[in-house]
């Protein structure tokens, strides 16, 4: 007869992509001028949630301000919905997932100047 646990079901990591929009803070280093700014990050979690969690958590420890996350999903998630997912990306979540870490693939500083088109 097969023993039966108590202990629950251990669930598997995944890596989600988010974008995070960060205000001002006065441990930040963005540039002077800056008004804010936005992240591309991939962030690992058993769920979004906890990807979301994770993500705030370390962005915080690091002084930065986050106001607001968004999800695009995980990568099977994103290409379900049609998405492009390059190789350099894959490969960028693929050391998210073996580092159980928060990678920022891009990061954008928003000012009030208006660009030059």
């Amino acid at each position: 007869m097969p023993e039966i646990s108590d202990k629950p079901e251990k669930r598997p990591q995944q890596v989600f992509t988010l974008l995070v929009e960060l205000g001002r803070s006065s441990e930040d280093d963005l540039p002077r001028g800056a008004t804010g700014a936005a992240l591309l990050l991939y962030a690992t979690g058993v769920d979004e949630a906890e990807a979301v969690r994770e993500a705030v958590k370390v962005l915080k420890t690091a002084g930065v301000a986050p106001l607001n996350v968004e999800s695009y999903g995980t990568l099977d998630e994103r290409l379900q919905a049609g998405d492009t997912v390059p190789e350099e990306e894959r490969e960028l979540m693929a050391r998210a997932l073996a580092e159980n870490a928060v990678i920022v693939a891009q990061k954008t500083w928003f000012t009030d100047e208006a660009e030059d088109d």
